[in-house]
């Protein structure tokens, strides 16, 4: 299915989101305080750092919001 809001405007979702900023949704609750954003334009993957700030998702993020799940649901399992 294409993405609806690529139709509505005359630019890529690159330039889009240049312009008119990102339009972030939440797609993953790893724990309270960390989540995953994806942009419902152009795609672009984001979660929280140490200081709660919103970062790009690198390689070596994704596998340590992986390992903070499993071990926050181990924590909440066990309780």
């Amino acid at each position: 299915m294409a993405n609806p809001t690529n139709k509505q405007n005359p630019f890529g979702s690159k330039m889009w989101c240049s312009f008119f900023g990102h339009r972030f949704i939440t797609t993953r609750n790893i724990t309270n305080h960390f989540k995953e954003y994806e942009c419902s334009v152009c795609r672009t993957e984001l979660t929280n750092d140490e200081k709660g700030h919103r970062i790009s998702m690198t390689p070596e993020l994704k596998d340590i919001n992986e390992t903070l799940i499993n071990f926050y649901q181990r924590r909440h399992h066990l309780v």
